[in-house]
């Protein structure tokens, strides 16, 4: 009556197999799901000991590792621009010169051959590609490394309050920072690891900890530096400092959210300012492409966009001073 299929002409038997067979599918789509997050989880979490696996002894993973960050092989900044070679640890991510510099060099390329394209002139084109290719991977390294920095002082409270657990089990604090390592994911973890490993080979804790200070650039993790200096001058209980030192850096966070979600309005103007220009081009070049086609060869409109371009970075740093407030 409402054209719904009449079962009793189906044979029940092969209806039934549809039905399991539908379920089956179902249950192996859930299963691959599954899997592909285990691993996915697995990889990221183990991720620090993978240079473990690769060498035979911790020593030797432990030297590799600190080269791969851009460090030299007892830890220290092994490039003479000490702020760039801090990008670089800062990041995380595999110090590859080569490939940067390939990378950089056709995003250079790119860039120039579209302002040819578009606009036309060697030299300006020229003067791009040269700007991209010295400053992208600098962009590209900061943006990377606020990231993981973010990430980071997302982390660190729950690994302190790993350590304090450890130490309330009665753990020395090697052990309990070697915990953080083990069950912590990426960036905290690698970062752990690496200082249980130093500790391990003669560090002092002291000495560790600042230097995973120095490497991850974070205000917090300074603060978990200055607390472990405080309490190995003065004494005391490390595990209540660390749970006070916790509860600190949580309300710091949360002080920071309120004043990103107090800063939003402003961000977003500098979005559609900035946005809106290259809108409207775009949108009169689509409907009329003679409006900019019959003047774009002229020097005069050249300079006049190479000019507005640049007012328009030099209004959206002042915008980013405006609106970038730190804590």
């Amino acid at each position: 009556m409402f054209g719904l299929p009449d079962l009793t002409s189906y044979n029940m038997f092969l209806v039934i197999c549809a039905i399991m067979a539908a379920g089956a599918f179902f249950f192996v789509i859930q299963a691959s799901l599954e899997l592909v997050t285990q691993a996915r989880t697995q990889r990221i979490v183990n991720r620090r000991l993978q240079f473990k696996d690769k060498f035979a002894s911790t020593s030797e993973a432990m030297v590799e590792l600190r080269k791969s960050r851009g460090l030299d092989a007892d830890g220290n900044f092994a490039m003479t621009l000490e702020r760039f070679n801090r990008l670089v640890v800062r990041s995380g991510l595999p110090y590859q010169p080569l490939r940067w510099a390939a990378m950089s060099l056709a995003g250079a390329l790119v860039a120039a051959i579209a302002y040819i394209h578009f606009v036309g002139g060697w030299l300006p084109a020229a003067g791009i590609a040269l700007v991209v290719f010295l400053i992208g991977p600098l962009v590209v390294l900061k943006h990377v490394g606020g990231q993981r920095q973010k990430k980071l002082a997302t982390q660190l409270p729950d690994a302190l309050q790993i350590v304090c657990r450890s130490l309330e089990a009665g753990h020395p604090v090697a052990t309990a920072v070697a915990l953080v390592a083990r069950e912590m994911p990426d960036p905290i973890g690698t970062e752990f690891g690496m200082t249980a490993d130093e500790v391990s080979y003669g560090f002092s804790l002291t000495n560790a900890v600042q230097r995973m200070a120095e490497r991850s650039g974070d205000p917090d993790m300074e603060l978990f530096g200055a607390t472990v200096r405080l309490q190995e001058k003065t004494g005391g209980n490390l595990c209540e400092l660390l749970k006070a030192n916790t509860t600190t850096i949580r309300e710091r966070q949360t002080m920071r959210l309120k004043v990103n979600a107090a800063s939003s309005e402003g961000r977003m103007s500098a979005l559609i300012l900035t946005a809106a220009p290259f809108l409207v081009m775009l949108a009169i070049h689509l409907t009329r492409p003679e409006f900019y086609g019959n003047v774009i060869h002229d020097p005069l409109i050249r300079y006049g966009f190479a000019g507005l371009f640049t007012w328009m970075f030099i209004g959206n740093l002042v915008m980013r001073k405006m609106i970038n407030f730190k804590m």
